[in-house]
């Protein structure tokens, strides 16, 4: 491989789960992945609860905000290798055309950001989010995306939004 894969992640607000997918893959991809965030509907601000978590684990914030996804429909953007949704309502949305004819995905996770009640509880919801993408992202991760054709590869990013 001589290049990273580039890996786009969608949500609507771009406050959270895409958020947390982005971080997920800049701090394990070891070099072989390389992830951004965008939003069809972005809040223009990330929520502080998926900011806490992110610092308790020791992961840099700084590149975290909330974007557009016609931020990346530009003839300068990355061009992605894949482009995963991770909560329905964006999938169902009319998406840019992406440069390139990434492959996609549907990982739908529960939006963490919609649960009420106590700090703990809250942080509950959010840590078990990041544990779904981070499950679904290390299985996409150990993929052997260069010997797979298209259609195989394509079922198995599908499998992995279904696991």
């Amino acid at each position: 491989m001589s290049k990273p894969y580039n890996v786009l992640f969608i949500c609507t607000q771009n406050s959270a789960r895409s958020i947390l997918a982005e971080a997920i893959v800049n701090t394990s991809g070891q070099g072989r992945f390389r992830a951004w965030s965008a939003g069809s509907r972005p809040s223009g601000s990330v929520n502080p609860h998926a900011l806490a978590l992110l610092n308790n684990l020791g992961i840099d914030t700084a590149f975290a905000r909330s974007k557009s996804w016609h931020d990346f429909a530009t003839e300068d953007a990355p061009k992605f290798d894949f482009v995963f949704t991770v909560c329905d309502q964006a999938a169902l949305e009319p998406c840019p055309m992406w440069s390139g004819s990434p492959l996609s995905g549907n990982w739908n996770i529960p939006d963490p950001a919609v649960v009420t009640g106590t700090e703990a509880e809250i942080g509950l919801a959010f840590s078990d989010t990041f544990r779904l993408l981070q499950n679904r992202i290390h299985l996409f991760m150990n993929l052997p995306v260069e010997s797979l054709d298209r259609i195989s590869l394509q079922k198995r990013v599908d499998d992995i939004g279904k696991a």
